[in-house]
């Protein structure tokens, strides 16, 4: 940790000369953003530095485009022509030179003289990258040559946004620097996502053990060595309980002053999809790991007991199930479920057996929750979408996990030649296919303006069996995913698309056939504890943010018998998941680890 330079006392007292004087180099020759953030200051001055840097970042988001554009325009090309003369501004010489930028070899040197050159040509604008990384170590000059041919391909619009999102991140590690702080907790739970995504299935690209894409599925030998991880880390945390339990969830508790008082539960899963990102689920262990630690470091115990669960299976890789971790915490986990079979023959009863835990239902039904035990469920995780990012907001509140219809259909027309059949003729399958498609775009997007949050709405299959280029289709293959934050919107929803198929169908005199193939209700957050996290939220300073959750989490499960509300962290590059560039950046986790300990604290 550096000394520190600056104090927030300083800023709050100082005119607009002054306080514009002491965040320069924050911003790359732009004093406009400190003036503006001056003139907005709350009356009692900025409470935390939080606020301070989402106040930052909320002037340029609502700048003109072409003051945002000059803000780009001031950065430096990345070992460009001003770092070679030594022209760059202190503060950029820092970052560079501590992202290894003064020290490339002459590959690198001209691999990144043409990216700069393609880069322009593209966008006008200099390429802008967060050289010190989400961990504020810097970023090896290999990992920002890959970024920088990455982001060449994106849109302009797209480019220009993610260009300012990477000079808030600049802008945020500068501040740090100035304010001597160290995000410890963010560094330590990225530490943790770093080691555990050590284990994994599989082989690198070379067919060598160099760090494969994360791939973790229910009981393999890379999901037991996690659980094993993480019990371990829980211990050295100063949990009094860890155990491993009959499903292969990991459950660590740590003791309330008083015994009689309900526990909190909270927790989320650390299996991964197959070639997944680092925090997914994990972020949602990790954070509550870091609150027991610091808890147990002070000496201090609250009045309930908290119960961190890292469910061992969420994402329904391995078997056609979801949800076996937290199902059998709800008394939710079917029977039929030990004798699924995977890819090898090798049931969820055999699995279980082979890693040394009983694999019958007498165990497992032993596992359920007594919700008069239990204040509530409470889940941390990684947004695992765009808003939070394209907002500059670190934290959000989820208002309600979205409950979800999905269907299989087939479209039936007539296969005939595609150069003799007039087109007033034919009964193409695929066209028909194509109008659903649009539609389902078209009435989703009309939910935008609800108060519970937009729906959504997704045709993720498409195939013409046995097509050729010169055939008209005679058959189409798809399928419909909707989603929406109440089951009212859900069902409307589904109301609509239904009926315009049938409308299709019958204009177009082809036979589409619809199957019903899953239904999730929706999970509304109760209201006292998505109050508790605003409240928690706001605590640091920061603007409440409430959005609806579009994935399927942990805690729709535990929504079946106890109350439950979730925090969401921004995700970085535009918020993927699912993906091995789902990254984010110790600072946000740092929030995430402050926000559940004024939650904690509020209890």
């Amino acid at each position: 940790m550096s000394a520190p330079t600056l104090s927030l006392a300083a800023l709050n007292a100082a005119d607009q000369r002054g306080f514009t004087a002491l965040l320069d180099g924050i911003y790359e020759h732009s004093p406009w953003i400190a003036e503006q953030a001056w003139a907005q200051r709350p009356a009692e001055g900025y409470v935390s530095l939080d606020q301070l840097k989402h106040a930052l970042a909320q002037v340029v988001r609502l700048a003109p485009r072409e003051a945002q554009l000059g803000l780009i325009r001031a950065h430096p090309e990345l070992a460009g022509k001003a770092a070679v003369a030594g022209q760059l501004t202190a503060e950029s010489t820092n970052e560079q030179s501590k992202a290894g930028l003064t020290h490339c070899s002459p590959e690198e040197f001209a691999a990144l003289q043409r990216l700069n050159a393609d880069y322009n040509a593209r966008f006008g604008w200099p390429f802008i990258l967060a050289v010190r990384g989400p961990d504020g170590r810097g970023l090896s000059r290999a990992e920002i040559i890959r970024t920088f041919e990455r982001r060449l391909h994106h849109s302009p619009a797209f480019e220009l946004a993610e260009c300012l999102r990477n000079i808030h991140r600049i802008a945020e590690i500068r501040l740090n620097d100035k304010f001597g702080f160290s995000p410890t907790e963010g560094d330590r739970i990225l530490t943790w996502a770093r080691t555990l995504a050590e284990h994994t299935e599989g082989t690198g690209p070379n067919g060598l053990n160099e760090q494969p894409p994360l791939t973790v599925t229910y009981l393999t030998d890379a999901h037991q060595a996690c659980a094993a991880q993480l019990q371990a880390w829980m211990r050295e945390c100063g949990f009094d309980e860890v155990e491993l339990d009959a499903v292969g969830n990991v459950v660590g508790r740590y003791h309330g002053i008083d015994p009689q008082a309900p526990l909190l539960l909270t927790g989320s899963h650390y299996d991964t999809v197959r070639n997944g990102g680092q925090h997914d689920g994990r972020l949602g262990i990790f954070v509550p790991m870091a609150c027991v630690r610091a808890l147990h470091a002070q000496g201090r115990r609250l009045k309930h007991g908290i119960e961190v669960v890292a469910f061992s299976e969420e994402e329904g890789q391995r078997y056609k199930a979801t949800f076996l971790g937290s199902s059998a915490l709800v008394g939710d986990f079917d029977p039929a479920w030990l004798d699924l079979a995977d890819a090898q023959g090798v049931t969820v009863r055999e699995a279980l057996r082979a890693a040394g835990l009983p694999g019958d239902m007498v165990a497992i039904q032993a596992l359920r929750r007594d919700p008069a035990r239990y204040l509530g469920f409470v889940e941390v995780h990684i947004e695992q979408g765009p808003v939070l990012d394209e907002h500059d907001m670190p934290l959000g509140i989820v208002t309600s996990i979205n409950g979800s219809l999905r269907f299989a259909g087939e479209a039936i027309g007539v296969a005939c030649h595609a150069g003799t059949t007039p087109m007033p003729l034919r009964q193409d399958a695929a066209a028909a296919v194509a109008e659903v498609l649009l539609y389902v775009e078209r009435r989703a997007a009309e939910d935008a303006a609800s108060p519970a949050g937009g729906s959504v709405g997704t045709v993720g299959v498409l195939q013409v069996p046995q097509g050729s280029i010169n055939v008209v289709p005679g058959r189409c293959q798809f399928t419909l995913d909707l989603r929406a934050p109440t089951n009212a919107q859900r069902d409307a929803l589904a109301r609509d698309v239904l009926a315009f198929i049938d409308e299709v169908a019958a204009r177009r005199q082809v036979r589409i056939t619809v199957e019903q193939t899953m239904a999730a209700s929706a999970a509304p957050s109760d209201p006292a504890w998505q109050a508790r996290w605003e409240a928690a939220v706001q605590q640091m300073g920061l603007s409440v943010y409430r959005l609806p959750s579009g994935a399927g989490h942990d805690a729709m499960k535990l929504h079946q018998c106890m109350p439950q509300a979730m925090l969401f962290v921004r995700g970085g590059n535009a918020g993927i998941s699912h993906n091995p560039l789902e990254t984010v950046t110790n600072d946000d986790a740092q929030r995430a680890v402050v926000a559940f300990m004024n939650l904690l604290a509020a209890l």
